[in-house]
């Protein structure tokens, strides 16, 4: 019995659709490239806004892991020879414009601020682990088990960071900003 990832691999065989999901993962890759790229740009003044130390220090660790994100998208475009470029993300856009808003409206120096910010951020994860989890999928079927093993190390980092916001905010900012 053929395995569920060689059922769909059987179903797309045809050149045409192959060519066309080829596509598909080129622009999902743009597109993350993009993100990433922006994020790097965003994450520095979301851990300046944030309160607490605990959550400057697990943004400022994601920013660092975010720019090794980029190096891994960089060699995932290489590992299938294509060249680096990105297409524009517009939902990371509408996702960090929210975020941004959120910073706005909030208190400067309050957990109520912070609550926001791991609220924006997991919103961010969300979004990666659902790019990189298609992404790598749509790798392997495709036959780029580099690139695949490169983007499902990238996956897995991005789960990681969203199980230390929840910790963040489930240990102590959610409760101390109800007493705000």
């Amino acid at each position: 019995m053929a395995s569920f990832g060689d059922s769909v691999k059987n179903f797309f065989s045809g050149s045409d659709n192959v060519e066309s999901l080829r596509e598909l993962f080129l622009e999902e890759l743009r597109d993350i490239y993009y993100a990433e790229n922006k994020l790097v740009n965003t994450l520095p003044a979301m851990a300046e806004a944030a309160t607490t130390n605990d959550l400057k220090t697990a943004i400022t660790r994601h920013l660092e892991e975010t720019r090794g994100h980029v190096r891994r998208l960089e060699q995932v475009f290489s590992s299938i020879n294509e060249t680096p470029s990105e297409v524009t993300c517009e939902a990371m856009k509408g996702l960090l414009e929210e975020g941004n808003e959120l910073i706005d409206e909030t208190i400067e120096g309050t957990l109520t601020r912070d609550a926001g910010i791991i609220i924006a951020s997991q919103k961010v994860e969300h979004y990666e682990i659902a790019a990189y989890g298609s992404l790598r999928t749509l790798a392997r079927l495709l036959g780029y088990e580099t690139a695949a093993s490169l983007l499902a190390q990238t996956l897995q980092e991005e789960k990681n960071a969203d199980t230390l916001l929840t910790d963040i905010a489930e240990s102590f900012v959610n409760q101390r900003a109800l007493a705000e």
